[in-house]
C-alpha cells in the first residue's frame, strides 16, 4: 500500500499554509509551477493562500482540468482561479491552449499538484468512463464524461496521470466519509478508479510525497 500522510480537521488556513509551506524551500528558484483543482472545496483554501508571503510573481498556476468554455464563462476553473490569483502577480495558465502545445508542455513539471477527488474516483477530469492510463503519451487531453453532468455539460481539458505525477508533492483534499472511503480503498488497491491507477503508478516513485486532508 502506497504511503500516504492523511491530516485530518485541518481547516482552510492550515491547508494553505502546509501548501505555501512546500513551496518556500523551492524560492532560489526563478520560476515555480503548481496544478490546482477547480470545485467548491478549493476557493476558500485558495483566497487564504493568495494572501501569504509567497512571492506569487515568480508563479505560474494551471488548471488540474478545465470545462472547455471561455475564461470567462461562469464554468471556467481558469477564470475563478484567475480572479483569486492574477491580483497577485502569478501567471494564470490554460490548459485548452496548452494542448496546443503539447511536446512543450510535456517537459513541465510541477513543484506542487493539488487534487480533489469526486465519490465516483475521478481526479481532474479524468472520469472512471475515460479509462486514463499510466503510461498515457499525453500530458494534456480533452475528454468528454459520460454522463455529462447536468450542471456542467462540457467537454474537459485535464491533465494526464502522468503529468499529475511530474511532481514531488501530491496532495488532496477531500470532503465527506463517502469519499474519504473511496480513496482509503483506492490506496488499499481495492479497486481500479482513476484514483487507485494514480496511486498505483505514484508508488513508483521514491521522490514523491503523497498528502491528504480529509
Amino acid at each position: 500500500m502506497i504511503n500516504v500522510t492523511m491530516i485530518s480537521g485541518a481547516d482552510d488556513a492550515a491547508i494553505a499554509k502546509w501548501a505555501a509551506d512546500r513551496l518556500i524551500p523551492n524560492a532560489g528558484r526563478e520560476t515555480e509551477t503548481i496544478a490546482v483543482p477547480g470545485g467548491s472545496t478549493p476557493f476558500p483554501i485558495f483566497e487564504h493562500l493568495a494572501q501569504s508571503d509567497l512571492d506569487f510573481t515568480r508563479f505560474a498556476i494551471y488548471p488540474t482540468d478545465d470545462r472547455v468554455v471561455p475564461s470567462d464563462h461562469p464554468a471556467s476553473n481558469t477564470g475563478k482561479i484567475a480572479a483569486i490569483f492574477e491580483p497577485t502577480g502569478a501567471y494564470i495558465g490554460d490548459l485548452t491552449q496548452a494542448a496546443l502545445a503539447q511536446s512543450r508542455f510535456a517537459a513541465v513539471k510541477f513543484d506542487l499538484v493539488w487534487l480533489g477527488m469526486g465519490a465516483d474516483g475521478h481526479i481532474a477530469s479524468l472520469f472512471p468512463n475515460t479509462d486514463p492510463q499510466v503510461d498515457d503519451p499525453n500530458a494534456i487531453r480533452r475528454i468528454t464524461p459520460d454522463p455529462l453532468p447536468p450542471e456542467a455539460p462540457f467537454d474537459r481539458v485535464t491533465l494526464t496521470i502522468p503529468a499529475l505525477l511530474r511532481t514531488p508533492h501530491l496532495m488532496f483534499v477531500i470532503r465527506g466519509e463517502e469519499k474519504r472511503a473511496v480513496f482509503e480503498a483506492a490506496m488499499r488497491g481495492d479497486h481500479d478508479l482513476p484514483v487507485a491507477r494514480l496511486l498505483r503508478a505514484a508508488e513508483n516513485q521514491s521522490d514523491l510525497t503523497v498528502t491528504c486532508f480529509t
